[in-house]
């Protein structure tokens, strides 16, 4: 058993809270952080049923992608749906979470899942919506101890460069000091100038952490007063967005892509527009309603896009910019990605020993029935 902290720390590091929208609602809606949590159930709402079922299944926390709450509420009213939805919450003490467009927008998360059903590779957001700043860090280290300052601050997340760690770079040279009166110095004696033989260690880190790893910067240097810059950079190493654009390793008819669409998603909602008359090769798609970015896609080269929640003149517009468009559903092109929570969640359950259960509500079916 753990603490729901430790589940709201997880779902953080994996669908951090930053990259949600402005307008968006995410992280814990019902519970204490401090309550105990022993099963943990994903799903993609939490509807009636769901909540019905973590009652009789004693559940006592629900991790979902759609938030629970989402508009501001004025009352509670226990005779109205919503109302008596959260009265069973409250009175069987289960915690709900959302990661929303956090979770569309993360790495590994809804679009990237959704990506790999439909079996596309050399991926890249389709949209920009967080760039992370960087900042440059240049510290002036003893020699002997360049080592353990490297690594204390590597430790606390400095030195990643996209898929490289501990990037840093050092060169050796002379430090001049002079204690003064009150100084207690780690080498040299008041009011003496010393020449010391150091270390200086250059390496970046996203802003976000830069308390963090001053903080381990200090601890580890053995100085009173380290020497060290922290520089504001115009590099982009971490950037993401809504919706993903990538390609078909075998370029297919379209009617052939439509159909292993509908074979790898969930749903009864397919339906299709035919833009142009090229093998499907390039596709963006934007998981749940997506529509908006359809010109995006169409701009970056896409002959197909896939999304949901699609509109007649939406459509229309489709075949005037000439690009095939497959609307795949809401629930079609964002289920998936509860198996994926569960998957998660799993894993850290047992790299991190919390003794829980995790699982994936596999019950939920499209609101929407094609006859």
């Amino acid at each position: 058993m753990i603490k729901c902290q430790v589940v709201m720390n997880a779902m953080d590091a994996f669908a951090p809270r930053y990259l949600a929208e402005d307008w968006d609602n995410v992280g814990l809606l019902i519970g204490s952080p401090a309550q105990d949590v022993h099963k943990i159930l994903t799903c993609l709402d939490v509807t009636e049923n769901i909540i019905d079922k973590a009652i009789a299944e004693d559940y006592d926390m629900i991790v979902s992608h759609h938030p629970f709450l989402f508009r501001s509420m004025k009352r509670i009213n226990t005779d109205k749906p919503l109302g008596r939805m959260i009265q069973k919450l409250l009175s069987h003490n289960i915690a709900v979470f959302a990661a929303h467009t956090n979770l569309d927008t993360t790495f590994g998360g809804v679009n990237d899942v959704l990506a790999q059903k439909l079996n596309l590779t050399d991926l890249k957001p389709l949209t920009i919506t967080y760039r992370e700043e960087i900042l440059k860090l240049g510290v002036n280290v003893p020699n002997d101890y360049a080592d353990a300052v490297r690594q204390a601050i590597c430790k606390a997340g400095a030195g990643f460069i996209d898929n490289y760690s501990d990037c840093s770079f050092q060169f050796v040279g002379e430090g001049k000091f002079t204690p003064l009166e009150n100084a207690t110095p780690f080498i040299g004696t008041q009011d003496k100038n010393e020449v010391v033989t150091e270390t200086r260690i250059e390496t970046v880190f996203p802003a976000k952490i830069k308390n963090r790893v001053i903080k381990a910067l200090l601890k580890a240097h053995p100085y009173e007063v380290p020497a060290y810059d922290i520089i504001p950079t115009q590099n982009v190493y971490h950037e993401n967005g809504l919706g993903r654009i990538g390609k078909l390793q075998t370029p297919m008819l379209l009617t052939e892509f439509v159909k292993m669409v509908k074979e790898n998603l969930p749903g009864d909602t397919f339906r299709f527009v035919k833009g142009n008359d090229k093998l499907v090769q390039k596709v963006a798609l934007c998981s749940g309603a997506g529509v908006e970015f359809l010109d995006k896609a169409s701009m970056q080269g896409a002959d197909t896009y896939v999304t949901g929640d699609v509109k007649y003149h939406e459509a229309q517009h489709a075949q005037e910019l000439g690009i095939n468009l497959i609307d795949a559903g809401h629930f079609g092109t964002e289920m998936p990605v509860v198996k994926t929570l569960a998957t998660y969640l799993q894993n850290e359950n047992i790299k991190n020993k919390w003794q829980i259960e995790v699982t994936a509500d596999i019950s939920a079916q499209d609101v929407f029935t094609t006859i």
